[in-house]
């Protein structure tokens, strides 16, 4: 049996409940689970913003764990072999089908419509599909990473979901060495996102947030200012009255697209990655905002393989630079789970981390 945390419904209190180990079919292996996180999508979760979603859940789609038990052949990305006892992360992102014309034709398979998520859209009766749990199931399509040597768990879990999902914004933004970047929003993606702007060859990376233990957080983690809103006249002072080459947002505050717009320089690029869930409309005035300033908007919806794989890779040979775990305010066991997510709801942590085990 295993011990997990689950949202029954939206707005419910969390509950632990006892579930049984899945049987295991070729292929297939369960992690025992070391750290999991709560981010934003979290308690967009619990809060019912996202559709589709088959509660009751066990949330926790990004998680690091040790294997405990496999069946058949259970291998990495290169073909080789996940013993017993390899400590390994995984996609959370299941069921694409590599068939249809999101895939084959746009090559997007992050808008692919057989694409499953742990955690979000794989719910408790489906299985253990969470890192809320004491023990995740692999299946054989949650392509399983190991760490490498000398990357240590609980730093991969502070970069965790941010981290995938701020360099598919990073990539998208095709940052050349001496630009300036304008992050909005120093949560989990956009700490990742100042940290990955600045080591791509940003010059000057600006991260702009209301809190400021997330503004202490971003200098820690590659931004070379941090401005709160009422700041901003300093911002552009900064850039010559120009504004930013780019700006990133990922706030998750529609009025921050707004301000991204108004924000980015003439012929600039803006990025929206923070608009993971609907949270109302925002005006803009085509001419001016867009047209007339002859910039770029692109938007970006989650990740996929690569993103994951890159990521870790670049946790390993970035964390003597830039400290994930300094971005983690708090631990929580298994138990306190539903206050981890009131106090990243109420933006009292940076990032939250469970230890099913702890």
């Amino acid at each position: 049996m295993t011990t997990a945390a689950v949202i029954p419904a939206p707005y419910a209190p969390v509950i632990l409940q006892s579930r049984p180990l899945p049987n295991l079919r070729e292929g297939e292996a369960i992690l025992e689970t070391i750290a999991s996180e709560v981010c934003g999508t979290d308690v967009h979760l619990w809060h019912g913003k996202l559709a589709g979603v088959p509660y009751p859940l066990v949330p926790g789609h990004v998680a690091v764990g040790t294997i405990s038990a496999t069946h058949g052949n259970v291998v990495d990305i290169n073909g080789n072999p996940l013993a017993i006892g390899t400590v390994c992360t995984f996609l959370d992102v299941v069921g694409t089908c590599n068939q249809c014309w999101h895939c084959r034709v746009a090559k997007a398979s992050t808008r692919c419509p057989s694409r499953k998520v742990y955690g979000i859209t794989l719910g408790a009766d489906d299985g253990l599909y969470g890192g809320w749990s004491t023990h995740i199931h692999l299946r054989k399509d949650a392509i399983a990473i190991p760490l490498p040597a000398g990357l240590d768990p609980e730093m991969w879990i502070a970069a965790g979901c941010g981290l995938p999902t701020a360099l598919h914004a990073v990539d998208l933004a095709d940052i050349k060495i001496g630009a300036s970047v304008a992050v909005l929003g120093a949560g989990p993606v956009g700490l990742s996102a100042c940290a990955l702007a600045a080591a791509s060859g940003a010059h000057h990376v600006y991260a702009i947030d209301p809190v400021s233990s997330r503004r202490s957080a971003a200098l820690k983690m590659g931004a070379s200012h941090a401005y709160d809103l009422a700041e901003l006249a300093e911002l552009r002072a900064e850039t010559g009255m120009r504004g930013p080459d780019i700006v990133i947002e990922a706030s998750g505050n529609p009025a921050a697209v707004k301000l991204a717009l108004e924000l980015v320089r003439d012929a600039g690029t803006v990025i929206i990655v923070g608009q993971y869930t609907d949270n109302g409309d925002i005006g803009i005035n085509p001419h001016l905002d867009i047209n007339k300033k002859h910039i770029r908007v692109q938007g970006c919806w989650g990740s996929d393989y690569s993103h994951f794989h890159r990521g870790v890779q670049a946790v390993r040979d970035l964390c003597d630079r830039f400290n994930w775990r300094t971005t983690v305010s708090a631990t929580y066991r298994l138990a306190d789970t539903q206050q981890a997510l009131e106090d990243v709801a109420s933006r009292k942590v940076v990032k939250a981390v469970i230890a099913p085990a702890g």
